[in-house]
């Protein structure tokens, strides 16, 4: 399960895990200063376990054109109010598995089509970049070779969200909000 972050409470329960698990992995640092929504996985016993945020995408604004060409890329140029930034994927080190990465996605994907986003770029440990692949079928495309940034080496991708919002059937670890109409749209297919 997900929610979105909506008080102060929440937000600070976000920033603990991301910096928590950052700290851990040895990466930088880095508070976004805008952002479009801020989602936290749940475990089944109520704990937040995890995070995801997505950030508005201004081509050769943001940080992450610095590591690879987005800005140049045509399926950026095509419609670049159509792509956002998806950040801080996080999961505690002991709720690592399939079930928060599963909600962490399905946030995203939720996220994507409630906003109208095709895209979504980021920069992926490449170990999760091959589970991101193989065990969740995620349509993405490399945009560069695999780059050290701010402590870890990462892989620049662009994913298609919009391929997998538009079929929701296809993927078997998408579960939208309870009481999200797109919800019961999918589960009708």
């Amino acid at each position: 399960m997900f929610k979105s972050v909506k008080s102060e409470w929440e937000l600070a329960v976000f920033n603990s895990i991301w910096v928590s698990v950052w700290e851990e992995k040895g990466y930088e640092l880095e508070h976004a200063a805008q952002v479009v929504e801020r989602y936290l996985a749940v475990a089944e016993d109520g704990q937040c376990v995890g995070t995801s945020e997505i950030k508005p995408y201004l081509p050769g604004l943001n940080e992450i054109d610095t590591v690879a060409p987005f800005q140049q890329h045509f399926k950026i140029t095509e419609d670049p109010t159509r792509v956002a930034e998806i950040d801080k994927i996080a999961v505690l080190q002991h709720y690592r598995g399939q079930q928060p990465i599963s909600d962490l996605l399905s946030s995203a994907v939720y996220c994507a089509e409630k906003y109208n986003f095709r895209y979504f770029i980021s920069l992926l440990e490449p170990v999760f970049y091959r589970a991101l692949r193989i065990t969740f079928r995620v349509p993405m495309e490399k945009v560069g070779g695999k780059t050290f940034y701010k402590g870890d080496d990462v892989i620049p991708v662009i994913f298609d969200m919009e391929s997998i919002y538009r079929n929701k059937e296809q993927y078997n670890w998408l579960v939208y909000p309870a009481a999200s109409p797109a919800r019961s749209a999918s589960r009708a297919m």
